[in-house]
């Protein structure tokens, strides 16, 4: 390699690096909110059911943000949009901290939530476009990573700032956002459009100029009629009919069912309302609950950093049974943890963490990764954008009935509540038999995944596709 293809790496690693702070705020707006929930929950005298409004907002803010991405980031570039959902984080943090309502913070979550949607689609966008061939799969991998480090850094920045004695401390927690929006904001500013959206508007000057920073010399050329293609193929996208013709159903089962079983785990439940939960198992306080969700994000970043080395050994199929049938037992474990007495709360702590070491290296990434391999080219987009939605729209859903769930077992086992409490404050075995629930999805997930989950390691698109084309079955694809 020489000087010039060493100094263009380094510089499209920093780009890369600035881009995918969006990949952070998003971990870290979905991370933020579970510490403060026992503090405002307290602060404004909410019931669950409302606390349930108050998060799921931000999602639904998020599917609305990702409906209308795909077009406005083909109209106004790239580099523009991330700019404008990095104002939206800045803005929106200040806004929630400042909420004096909750109709206040639930409108404020729901603009968060536009952010979210706008970036989880822009940003790993940019990063591919921008990235050298031969390091994209690694540098657009530093989204989901940093995603991962996010969370962390909420739970981190939650338990610095909670105070028992201080119900309003949850202010400042939604506040430190604004931090790593503006570190995306002022870095995005100095960074270049990509070429590919250059192309599309017809500057190849403009696109030249930007790959002499980032690509090899020697691969600028090949790089422009790649690029002069992929616009030529783009131009010719499928209709939303063609990706509903018989030949492509197992695919749609697929990208919707994978994100479907992602979602109805449980994972989302566990990161928004994990100090709630640990409460509910005995903690004694929010601050000693927040503490044990730090070791929650702890153990989602290393094991995600570990499923970027294994994803493409193993194959699909193996990692996606081994981390159901690991996320099956660990549910099991964490609804025992609710029934245990004594030692029970640290039991489900352990059970938690081998939950989340099992999800962080299977469902986790297999879900984003899937989506993209089982549709062909034509229709990749449509069909990645349908499975996209499907995962806002089930992380939506199991959020916003986690607490609903245990008040509807609550009431099946007659539970009495003293007035003025809330059913899941006073009936952890309900929660507990949530996760039973949960478990449950788990299994049936191993009897789908069976028939529906592709071995698509090594699989080009063009066999893919001439494999359902052909009316081949799913778990037959690879061999």
């Amino acid at each position: 390699m020489n000087a010039k293809s060493k100094s263009n790496k380094s510089v499209v690693v920093v780009i890369a690096s600035i881009a995918a702070t969006g990949g952070l705020l998003f971990g870290f707006d979905t991370g933020v909110i579970s510490g403060a929930i026992p503090f405002l929950q307290d602060y404004f005298v909410l019931t669950d059911s409302q606390v349930e409004n108050v998060t799921a907002l931000g999602l639904i803010g998020a599917v609305v943000g990702a409906l209308f991405t795909g077009a406005i980031t083909d109209y106004l570039g790239r580099k523009k949009v991330i700019l404008a959902s990095a104002f939206i984080f800045a803005t929106g943090a200040v806004w929630t901290g400042l909420a004096p309502t909750v109709t206040q913070l639930m409108i404020s979550r729901f603009y968060l939530g536009l952010a979210i949607g706008v970036s989880s689609f822009a940003v790993p966008l940019y990063i591919s476009e921008i990235a050298p061939t031969k390091i994209r799969g690694r540098l657009v991998s530093m989204f989901q990573l940093l995603i991962t480090v996010g969370i962390l850094a909420a739970y981190l920045s939650d338990k610095g700032f909670a105070d028992n004695n201080n119900l309003e401390c949850w202010r400042p927690m939604l506040y430190v956002g604004v931090i790593p929006a503006l570190i995306l904001f002022i870095g995005m500013f100095f960074l270049p459009e990509t070429p590919r959206w250059l192309m599309s508007k017809g500057r190849e000057d403009e696109a030249r100029t930007v790959l002499g920073k980032i690509e090899n010399p020697d691969f600028i050329d090949s790089s422009i009629a790649g690029m002069k293609s992929d616009i030529a193929i783009d131009a010719s996208q499928a209709s939303w009919k063609e990706i509903f013709k018989p030949w492509l159903r197992n695919a749609l089962i697929i990208a919707m069912g994978i994100m479907f079983f992602q979602q109805f785990v449980g994972i989302n439940t566990v990161i928004y309302y994990s100090p709630k939960i640990f409460l509910a198992a005995g903690f004694e306080g929010a601050e000693a609950a927040i503490a044990a969700s730090v070791i929650v994000g702890v153990v989602n970043v290393l094991f995600t950093i570990i499923s970027l080395f294994i994803i493409d050994k193993l194959g699909r199929r193996k990692l996606y049974f081994l981390g159901v049938t690991g996320i099956f037992f660990a549910l099991i474990s964490m609804g025992l943890g609710f029934m245990l007495p004594g030692a029970g709360k640290w039991f489900l702590v352990i059970s938690m963490l081998v939950y989340i070491a099992f999800f962080a290296i299977s469902l986790g990434p297999l879900g984003w990764l899937i989506i993209t391999e089982v549709f062909p080219t034509r229709v990749r987009g449509l069909g990645a954008s349908i499975g996209s939605l499907s995962n806002w729209g089930f992380n939506t859903l199991v959020v916003w009935t986690f607490f609903k769930m245990a008040s509807a077992i609550g009431n099946a086992k007659e539970v009495v509540v003293p007035e003025g409490q809330d059913l899941s404050e006073v009936c952890p075995t309900c929660i507990g038999s949530v996760f039973w629930v949960f478990a449950a999805v788990a299994l049936i997930g191993l009897v789908w995944g069976y028939y529906f989950i592709p071995e698509t390691k090594g699989v080009s698109l063009e066999k893919i596709e001439e494999h359902w084309k052909n009316g081949g079955k799913p778990r037959e694809l690879g061999k």
